[in-house]
C-alpha cells in the first residue's frame, strides 16, 4: 500500500455546514459592531407635508432620529441603534415660525447588511438627489443571502438548511450543492427584482394605488435579506428525492414532506396575489406585509424545481472563469468530462434512482462515483 492510500483522510466540513457558519458569522459580527457604529440608514421614501417651492426659502433638514413607538402600557421606547425605522424632517421658516415642509423616511441596518441587502434600486441603474447615480450592484445577489433581519430569521432559516440541506448535498454533492443554493437564491432576488420593477412601472404609468394583480408594490429601496430564497430551493429538491419522508409541520404536526413543500409555495403564490390585490381575508390571515419575501422564495423555489431536475445544468455556474483561465478547476473538469463521456451519463443515472427509490438503494460503488464527481 502506498503512503497516499495509508494516509487517513480528513473528515471535512459539508457544503451544508460552511453554510451556516457563514450566515451565523455575519450575523455575530453585525451583532457585536453595530451598538460602536453610527446607524446605517437607507432612504425610503419622502412624504411631503407641504408646498416647499417658495422661491428664496431657506430649508433645514435635521438630524435622522430612530422612529419612537409606544408599548402596550403606553411607555415610550426607542428602537436600537443601526435597526428600526428612522425619520427625518424638512422644514423651512414662514411668517417667523418654523414649518414642517417634507418628512422622510429610513430604515436602519447594521453594519454589513448595508453592504450586503438587496433592493431593486441598488440591483437597476438609477439617480436620485439623496444619492446620485447608483445601481448595478451586482454582489448583492449573493451578498443578501448570508443577511439576517433578527435572530429568529436567522435561526429558523438555519434550522431548516441543516435539516433538508444534507439531503440535497449528497444527491448532488458539494460542489454542485453550492452552485444549486447560491442559484436558487439569485433566483429569487431576480423575481423580486422583476415584479417589484414591474409594480413600480404600473405605478409611474397608471397613478398611485394601481393594483395589478401577481405584482409587487414594496418600495424600491427596501432591503431584502435571508437565506429563504434558496432554502425554499433546496426544500423543493428534497421532496423530489425523499417526497415520503415524514416530516412535523411546527415540530408537532406529520405529514410528507412533498405535502409541507408544495403547501409553502401555495402560501407564497397566495400570499403575492393578495398582497398585489389588496385583499384581506377575513376567515385567513396571510403575511401580506411579507409580499417580497414571498416572492423570494417562490423564485428559489421554482429554481429548486428545476435544476432538481436538470443537476448537469449546475456544471456552468463555475464555468465562467474556466473559459478566461485556462489553468482553472473549471477548464480542467470540463476537459476530463469530455474525456470520459461515460462518467456523466452514470451520475445522472445515480440520480435518477435517488429521486425513485430513495438515498438507501445506492450501492457503495454508486456512492463513491457521486462522491469522486461532486469532487470535480
Amino acid at each position: 500500500m502506498s503512503q497516499h492510500q495509508s494516509r487517513p483522510s480528513r473528515r471535512r466540513w459539508s457544503i451544508t455546514v460552511w453554510l451556516i457558519v457563514a450566515c451565523c458569522a455575519v450575523f455575530v459580527l453585525d451583532s457585536l459592531l453595530t451598538p460602536s457604529l453610527p446607524a446605517q440608514w437607507i432612504f425610503l421614501s419622502q412624504r411631503q407635508v407641504m408646498d416647499a417651492s417658495t422661491e428664496g426659502a431657506s430649508f433645514r433638514v435635521s438630524p435622522i432620529e430612530p422612529l419612537r413607538s409606544r408599548t402596550a402600557n403606553g411607555r415610550v421606547v426607542q428602537a436600537p441603534r443601526g435597526s428600526g425605522t428612522g425619520v427625518q424632517l424638512v422644514s423651512t421658516v414662514t411668517g417667523g415660525r418654523e414649518v414642517v415642509v417634507a418628512e422622510r423616511t429610513y430604515v436602519g441596518t447594521p453594519f454589513f447588511q448595508k453592504w450586503l441587502y438587496f433592493s431593486t434600486s441598488t440591483a437597476l441603474v438609477t439617480w436620485s438627489k439623496e444619492f446620485g447615480l447608483r445601481g448595478f450592484e451586482f454582489w448583492r445577489f449573493i451578498g443578501f443571502q448570508f443577511c439576517h433581519a433578527n435572530m429568529s430569521h436567522l435561526l429558523f432559516n438555519m434550522l431548516a438548511l441543516w435539516f433538508f440541506g444534507p439531503i440535497v448535498e449528497h444527491a448532488l454533492g458539494r460542489k454542485r450543492f453550492l452552485a444549486f443554493y447560491l442559484t436558487c437564491g439569485i433566483a429569487g432576488a431576480l423575481l423580486y427584482l422583476l415584479l417589484n420593477a414591474a409594480g413600480s412601472a404600473a405605478g409611474d404609468l397608471f397613478g398611485p394605488g394601481t393594483r395589478l394583480p401577481g405584482f409587487l408594490f414594496n418600495n424600491p429601496n427596501m432591503p431584502l435579506v435571508g437565506a429563504s430564497a434558496g432554502i425554499f430551493g433546496v426544500l423543493i429538491a428534497a421532496a423530489r428525492y425523499v417526497p415520503n419522508a415524514t416530516v412535523l409541520l411546527f415540530f408537532v404536526i406529520p405529514m410528507r414532506l412533498s405535502t409541507m413543500a408544495y403547501g409553502l409555495v401555495v402560501i407564497a403564490v397566495a400570499t403575492i396575489l393578495f398582497a398585489s390585490l389588496g385583499i384581506n381575508l377575513p376567515f385567513f390571515s396571510l403575511p401580506t406585509e411579507n409580499a417580497g419575501g414571498e416572492t423570494a422564495h417562490l423564485g428559489g423555489a421554482m429554481a429548486g424545481w428545476y435544476f432538481a431536475r436538470r443537476p448537469h445544468h449546475l456544471s456552468d455556474f463555475f464555468d465562467f472563469l474556466g473559459r478566461f483561465d485556462p489553468w482553472s478547476n473549471t477548464r480542467r473538469a470540463k476537459q476530463r468530462a469530455q474525456s470520459q463521456p461515460g462518467v456523466q451519463a452514470e451520475v445522472d443515472r445515480i440520480l435518477d434512482k435517488i429521486r425513485q427509490h430513495g438515498l438507501g438503494s445506492l450501492t457503495a460503488q454508486e456512492r463513491e462515483t457521486l462522491r469522486q464527481a461532486s469532487s470535480h
